[in-house]
């Protein structure tokens, strides 16, 4: 059987409180000209100003004004100002049942208000299955139950047939979901989830737990399991299709409810529950592996990019020294050949006047040792990290199928390969 309490009690006395802004009472409460005629086709004040009271309670919220019950006091106020007539003489209508119900009657007859009944209770049941398909939260669908009965003019009854309407509306909207995520389902595959539930060979962890372990830290090793854990996840050949058929607000929502719910509690599900929890549970988990595998990918690269560019900068901090003699020497050699041009002199011999020529000569090759390429910049270094790239990238390359833009489509050869 479905739940019958949706709200709190505090949803309760919001969904059909009564107005408190003063436009909300103008518009709802002052009387038309017709309204007016109708009230006073009644005889002695307490009377015309009960029917109105009525009237008032009819429009909104919606709901009939109980035997016992007190009138709204703002509502009373308005009625009374507008008939001109004094609040005091409520007590008088009060105590008249008979005459209660048959103005009611009166007010159905002259307004168009009608009664609950069972016919509106399945047409409404039709017309929020479209919403309880989205959503299953219990006061998205009273309210919308509660503005449709409001705007057919049927008198709003007790919340507790309210509620269990919206509570067998979500009920069915739960089977609806349960079949769409299991109808493509061969028996195969219906074993398959259900051997999800067993023990890992040779661990004490179910299948299930294990696929939805976390990712660790980034390493080729967590990042191979992380593939392995796809891979079996696919071999249980769930479609892609599957997911699209239902709103994603419930997918997400029976794959959270799954992931908190024991392997023991699952098996106590009734089989399509059972199917269709599980089914939201790989989707969703399916949709965190990938995620992962790719970040885990992202953040070794990343890694690799950024240990070349450190070792890149060390090597020029460490050769800073080494380069900078080099620099003050040869800017030393290139004053004394100029000198040397301008005054006529030889220019071995103004070489040899600074140093030896088997210094100069030690210093040139020196020179050629601390030189770099004209193109040289860290990404020369990437290649240091291809052994440890190398452990996973076969793996996860076969692990996806790419595709690219038109402008792109040279990478998507080139992974081919």
């Amino acid at each position: 059987m479905p739940r019958r309490e949706l709200l709190t009690s505090v949803q309760r006395e919001e969904l059909l409180a009564f107005p408190t802004d003063e436009a909300d009472l103008i518009r709802h409460y002052v009387f038309s000209t017709h309204d007016l005629a109708v009230i006073r086709r009644h005889r002695g004040d307490h009377n015309r100003l009960g029917f109105a009271v009525q009237l008032c309670y009819l429009r909104f919220p919606g709901r009939l004004l109980a035997p016992d019950e007190t009138p709204y006091s703002p509502i009373l106020a308005m009625s009374a100002a507008q008939l001109k007539v004094p609040t005091g003489i409520w007590t008088f209508y009060a105590d008249r049942d008979q005459t209660r119900r048959e103005h009611l009657a009166e007010l159905q007859e002259q307004f168009g208000y009608q009664t609950f009944t069972r016919a509106h209770y399945r047409q409404f049941a039709s017309e929020l299955a479209a919403l309880a398909d989205q959503t299953h939260q219990g006061m998205l669908l009273v309210q919308r139950l509660v503005e449709g009965l409001r705007k057919a003019k049927i008198i709003i009854p007790g919340l507790p047939v309210v509620e269990r309407l919206c509570a067998e509306i979500i009920t069915l909207a739960q089977r609806r979901l349960y079949r769409r995520l299991t109808a493509s389902l061969g028996s195969g595959q219906r074993d398959k989830l259900e051997a999800l539930l067993q023990l890992r060979e040779g661990t004490r962890q179910t299948v299930l737990a294990w696929l939805r372990q976390p990712a660790g830290t980034p390493s080729p090793r967590n990042l191979l399991d992380h593939i392995a854990r796809l891979q079996a996840l696919r071999q249980i050949g769930l479609s892609d299709e599957i997911g699209r058929m239902v709103h994603q607000n419930h997918l997400l929502r029976l794959a959270r409810e799954g992931a908190q719910t024991t392997v023991y509690h699952l098996k106590d599900f009734e089989v399509e529950r059972r199917h269709a929890t599980l089914v939201a549970i790989l989707l969703d988990t399916q949709s965190t592996l990938i995620d992962e595998i790719l970040d885990m990918h992202d953040r070794m690269i990343g890694s690799a990019f950024a240990k070349a560019k450190r070792s890149y900068e060390t090597s020029f901090q460490e050769a800073g020294k080494a380069i900078n003699e080099k620099v003050r020497l040869y800017a030393k050699v290139g004053q004394a050949l100029i000198r040397a041009k301008e005054a006529g002199n030889d220019a071995f011999m103004a070489i040899e006047q600074i140093l030896s020529w088997e210094q100069f000569t030690e210093s040139v090759r020196e020179a050629e040792k601390l030189a770099r390429s004209e193109d040289f910049d860290y990404l020369g270094i990437l290649g240091d990290h291809y052994p440890q790239l190398r452990r996973y990238l076969p793996a996860f390359l076969e692990a996806f199928e790419y595709k690219a833009a038109p402008a792109a489509q040279n990478i998507i050869e080139a992974i081919s390969k």
